[in-house]
This record gives C-alpha cells, structure tokens and sequence, in this order.
C-alpha cells in the first residue's frame, strides 16, 4: 500500500532518492578516476620538491634529538643495546604515520671473548704487560678493540715493523732483508683495508698482526672478513631461520677468514713495542708516519725483528645472533610494484654519531616530511621504501641477507637504491653513484642551501671544492650500496659530508663530538636530508625516470683510455670504443623518446604504457652489466664494472675482472696472459651492448661478426682480441 503522503503517479521515494543521488555518485566516481590519474602533488596542489623542502625549518633540532636518543649507548649488533636503538627507529617510523614491517636474521657475529699482550725480552722474561683497551674509553663503556671475524690464535714471536701493511711497505722490508716468516708484524692504520693488510701479512708468513689507532687515544675496530660482504655461512642466500648453512670446513667459507688472528691496539701499546726494535734502520719515509701516528717524532730505530718478544693471545667468540632489519614503505599509486629505496645502518662500534647514526637521525627526518606530505594529500607515483640495516658493521650483513632473499623481486622491480651511512663527519659534500644517476644529483644539489655558506647552494660550493664537482665510482664494498650494486645491478647513490672523520669506529665518535667540531648546528645534516629527500621524490614522482646514460657512455669512454694507458696493446682494448659508441647512440635515441613522452597526455593509457615500457628499459639497463656466474673465483659479485677488484691496492676502480686478471698475471705465462685478458675485455663489451639493446628495446644481432669498419680490420672478419700485459 502507498505512503498515505503518495500520490500514485509518484515514483516511491528510494526511486526518487536514486534519481537525486546517482549523479553526484557518477560525479563523485569520475572525480575519483580524474584525481587518480593526475600527477603526484597535484592532489596536494604543491609541488612535492617544494613541500619536502617547506618542511625544514626547525628539522635541525628534531634531527639532533633524535641523534641525541640513538647515541645514548653503545649499540653493536647481536648486543643488548642493539634493541633499544631499533625500537627508537621504529617507533619513530610508525609516529610518522608509515607502514612498517621488520625482518629478522641469524647470521655468524664475531665478538672478542680474551685478550692480552706483553713484552718479553729476547730469554722470555716479562718486561711489560702491554693494555689493550682504548685510552678514549677508561671506563670500558663500549666493546673492547677488537677484529671480528680474527680467529683465536697465540704467538710468543719477534716483532717487525710494516709501516701501513701495504705492499709496497712490505717490498721495502724485502730490500732491507728483513723476513716476516715466523713474526708478529705492527702496522699504523691507513694502508686501506684492514683485512687486506692482514691478509698481505700473512702471505709473508707473519703469525698475528697489531694495528696501531691513533695519538689521539681512540682504537679502531673493525671486521676482517674476506672475500665480500655477507653472512659468511650463507653466500649467496639469506641467513633465515632454518636455511641451509655451510661448514667451517668448506672452502668457499674457510676463505672468508683470515689465516691469523689479528687485534687493533693503542698508540700508545704500538709505541712501546716500536721503540724496542732493532734491526735495519727505519727508512727515512716511514719516520714522519711514526710522528703522526704514534706519537714517536724523531724516533730512528730499527724496523726489526726482535730483540724483543711479543707475546701475543686472542680468543674469538663466534655465534649465531638475531639482527633486525626495519622497513617503512610509502606504496605508490600509479608503479606501486616500482621500488625507490632509501637505506642506512643503525649498528654501530661504539656510539655511532657519525658511522652511522648521523646517516639514522636524517633517514628519521625524511620519514617525518614524508608523513606529513602523505597527509597534506601527497602520495608518490611509485613506492617508495625507507631501510634501516642491521649488522652492517660485520660486513654489510643486514642488507646483504635481504637483497640476497629479494634478488629477484628488486632486479624486477627496484628503480634506485639511495645510501646514507656517515651522514656528517666533516665540511663539504661527497658523492658516489652509477653514472646515469650524475646529472640528477648535481641537479638536485641547486635546490639546496649550502650549510656553510650563507647565500649559496650546495651546488655552488661543490663546484668549487677540489678543483670541481667529482663524483665517485661505487666500486668499494664498505657500505649498503655494496649488495644492491655489486650483486643486483641496482643503480646506487652514496651521500656524505666530510672527506674523512679520525674517530671512526672509535669511542670518540659520540654525541659530543659531532655537538662541538662535526656539525654544532646540525645543518650539514639538514643538506644531506634535503639531497637525499629530493632524489628519492624525483625518482618516485618524474613521469619518465631521470636517468641519463650518455654520461653513462662517457664514463665508460674514460675508463677505457686508462686501461689502454695501462697495457702495452691499447687497439685491443680500444676495441671497447666501437661498443661505447652503440650505448651512446641508444642513449640518445631514449633521450628524444623521453621527451615526446613528457609531453604526451597523462591519462591516456597507450600513453601511460609507452611511459612504462620506457622506463623499464631505463631501470633495467644497469642490469645488463651484471654476469650471471659472476667474477673468475669471487662469483657472488656479478657486475663487470663496478664490483671491487680483488686486489685491495689495485690502480683499476673499474672493470674489476679486468683488474683481476691483470693482479694475478705475474704467474703466468705471456700466452696466459693474455688470454685471460682477453677473456675479460669480451665480457665487459658484450656488457656494454647488452645495455644500449635494453635501451633500445630490441634484441641483439647476435648472429652477425663484431667489426669496426677500417679500424680492426675487413669489415667481415670477426674481431682479433690481443692483449699484452707487463708481467
């Protein structure tokens, strides 16, 4: 029966009420898709460079807070003040309004379980006991000095000074007639890695190995391990709970260790065993060294051995612990399967205002304005991912065992990998990065004010430090950017400012520190936010991703003229060029491409699916430098450009299984050599054409010769590679 209000030519009034509402619904649907489609920012209606950067007044204080709450302890993974660090990180996450998640490992930690040393004279009777602790720390508040990963091991044995360890140190000692063969050698920090010099050592025989910290009081730790980055029982796949773990007795773990235990000591310690050497007289150039580093100007003794004994006992402490890593993530919503990562480790030796948590109080920043954007109406056109690692102070372990267990997902998906570790340990901005990621950060840099120059950019004081703006190769392995680049082809970013901090890993490397010389107004860290905030929103936000590999091709173009420089045949190596010259066309074909994209409707979808493909062929052309069974005898790293040379002391930064082959030439035949040369030189140029073929979209023509018209020969004889290396 009708509503008695009705009248029978009436529609009932749910009919009518559809009638009213189903246009707002159809105006509210449309709404919704048009406002989806729009650009990032435009929700927000503010450009997000511009908003990010609006959010830093006051971002100073907040970051020395926060810094302030991370260094309150010591912190070193696998310890009890490890978690109190991680429950900061993620809360502060979580109060910034981000999803976070967190993933747990059981890696192989080395902690010093004993140690002691002494001085005997040459019928063994004691003359001192030699400390070592650090004289930074009296209070014994952070761990003891020590070398992770040094097996245990004893020595009662003479000792020989070897200046810093390196070889041309241990050549010297050699034209002095002086044997390291049964000895404990002292070493001044500085000869580049510690595990190189410790290796170095024990090739000559030595027993054990000392390295001298500084006049200053502070002892360096550090890890030893060998052979690249990672849990060393699981090399290649993530230590989880569970997984497959390798022997002690397998070879590609005993490798991983040092053959020696080894232990940093004091100046101080250093000294007095340095003072009571004999021997052949000091050279001349090592004197200054001595002055510097311990403490000993004008001393002119011998360099050794003896007549004094070192006794010398180490015990390790190696076990399985529970490191976390900690992640917050941004989901995009156009690419939302489009990874822009931005990572740094929170563990540390000691306190860590500097290495790393000055790189944690500015990725905490970051989280903050990201927060606040999302809730101003922002939302990024791909994912965004902020990282804090763990372990990374036992060889980049936390990020290793997740790339490890991601590899396939991130060499799909990731876009960039963006690294803080030692945020601010000095004045002046450095930088590390692939190369299509050059002209981005030098942009990026003309955005942000220079924290030590009023009325400049940081741009603008770059250019002029050191001659001009230098940006370095990523082809070292002593930060997170090691797996993501040298592993999973990622194309990486590694920020800093301050060449170079005397308390690393040290207890001098405190609040305190960084509150009175390091950065007193907490602006350095303020820049290095800013830089690291715009890069990860351009690469999340520009509708074609802002990669440039003409100075890729430009790069590669350099590196070739140094290794012809270091060969005797340089058109076998110049043969690279021909391949060079490919990339650098393919680059600029994609260059034109971007543009007419960017100027394309957003909205439509061919469009949108052009855009894409495009930006695929962008990410996925650092892959192509990767080779699947990885480098002769060190297979975990794969990229034939950047990985680190085996050599710790080698001339080449770049072109590593080149590098490689030329350090292990001097035992080997010429005809050897120069194979093996020239096997390397092949799969750096099939690399470079594998990228311009991702960049161009097409598949090789690999069924034709390789040939540069007029240069190398008839343009249908296949290439004839021929190398001459010095022995």
């Amino acid at each position: 029966m009708p509503h008695p209000s009705s009248s029978p030519s009436s529609p009932p009034q749910p009919l009518r009420l559809a009638r009213v509402l189903l246009p707002f619904g159809l105006l509210l649907l449309v709404s919704l898709l048009v406002l989806h489609g729009r650009p990032p920012g435009a929700r927000s209606g503010a450009d997000p460079a511009a908003l990010f950067l609006s959010l830093s007044p006051g971002a100073n204080a907040s970051i020395a807070a926060d810094l302030r709450a991370l260094t309150a302890g010591p912190h070193l993974a696998g310890t009890p003040g490890a978690a109190g660090v991680a429950a900061h990180v993620h809360a502060r996450f979580r109060a910034a309004g981000l999803r976070t998640l967190t993933r747990e490992y059981a890696p192989l930690l080395s902690y010093r379980a004993h140690a002691s040393l002494a001085l005997l004279a040459a019928d063994r009777s004691l003359l001192a006991r030699l400390s070592t602790d650090e004289p930074a720390d009296p209070g014994r508040r952070v761990v003891r000095p020590y070398h992770a990963y040094a097996p245990s091991g004893a020595a009662v044995a003479e000792a020989v000074f070897v200046n810093l360890g390196r070889e041309e140190d241990l050549a010297a000692l050699d034209r002095l007639g002086v044997s390291l063969r049964g000895r404990v050698a002292v070493a001044i920090r500085g000869g580049g890695y510690r595990g190189g010099v410790v290796a170095r050592a024990a090739g000559k025989g030595a027993v054990a190995v000392l390295i001298a910290g500084h006049a200053d009081g502070g002892v360096e730790r550090g890890a030893v391990l060998l052979g690249g980055p990672g849990d060393p029982l699981t090399p290649g796949w993530a230590a989880a709970d569970g997984a497959e773990r390798l022997g002690f007795d397998h070879e590609a773990v005993r490798r991983r260790f040092p053959t020696i235990p080894s232990m940093p000591v004091s100046a101080d310690t250093a000294a007095a065993i340095v003072r009571s050497l004999g021997g052949p007289a000091l050279p001349p150039e090592w004197r200054a060294g001595l002055g510097l580093g311990l403490g000993l100007e004008g001393h002119a003794g011998g360099v050794g051995p003896g007549p004094t004994l070192v006794n010398f006992t180490y015990q390790e402490d190696r076990k399985m612990a529970t490191i976390k890593d900690i992640f917050a993530i941004i989901k995009g919503y156009q690419e939302p399967d489009r990874y822009v990562i931005l990572g740094n480790h929170r563990d540390a030796w000691t306190y860590g205002a500097v290495d790393p948590n000055s790189g944690t109080a500015a990725l905490l920043d970051v989280a903050c304005r990201l927060g606040i954007m999302l809730r101003s109406g922002w939302t990024p056109r791909r994912t965004i991912i902020l990282s804090s690692w763990d372990a990374e102070e036992f060889g980049m372990i936390g990020s290793t065992e997740w790339v490890e267990e991601n590899l396939g997902d991130l060499q799909s998906k990731a876009v960039a990998y963006l690294n803080v570790d030692c945020a601010v340990q000095g004045m002046g901005l450095f930088a590390g990065s692939t190369p299509q990621l050059d002209k981005l950060l030098i942009d990026v840099t003309r955005q942000v004010k220079d924290p030590d120059v009023e009325g400049k950019t940081v741009h603008d004081t770059w250019s002029t430090m050191n001659g001009g703006i230098n940006i370095e190769r990523l082809a070292r392995t002593d930060s997170d950017f090691a797996p993501f680049l040298h592993h999973a082809g990622i194309p990486c970013v590694d920020l800093y400012y301050g060449k170079e901090f005397p308390g690393y890993h040290t207890a001098l490397d405190s609040y305190n520190w960084m509150e009175k010389h390091g950065d007193p107004l907490f602006l350095r860290h303020l820049a290095i936010t800013e830089i690291w905030g715009l890069l990860a929103l351009r690469l999340a936000d520009d509708l074609v991703l802002p990669f440039d590999y003409q100075t890729y091709a430009s790069q590669l173009q350099e590196h070739t003229n140094v290794l012809a420089d270091m060969v005797n045949n340089s058109q076998s190596v110049s043969i690279i060029n021909g391949f060079i010259n490919d990339l650098s066309s393919a680059a600029t074909e994609v260059q034109k491409e971007a543009k007419e994209l960017k100027l394309l409707d957003i909205h439509d979808g061919h469009d949108l699916m052009r855009r894409r493909l495009l930006n695929d062929r962008l990410m996925l052309a650092e892959r192509s430098f990767l080779h699947a069974e990885g480098l002769q005898g060190r297979t975990w790293y794969k990229h034939l450009l950047y990985s680190p040379p085996e050599d710790y002391e080698s001339e080449l930064s770049f072109f590593p299984g080149i590098a490689d082959a030329i350090s292990r030439s001097g035992k080997q035949s010429a005809k050897q050599r120069q194979a093996v040369v020239r096997q390397e030189l092949w799969r750096v140029t099939m690399a470079i054409q594998r990228a311009a073929n991702v960049l161009r979209g097409e598949f090789g023509a690999h069924n034709k010769p390789i040939n540069f018209r007029g240069e190398f020969g008839a343009h249908n004889k296949p290439i004839n590679f021929s190398v001459s290396v010095a022995p």
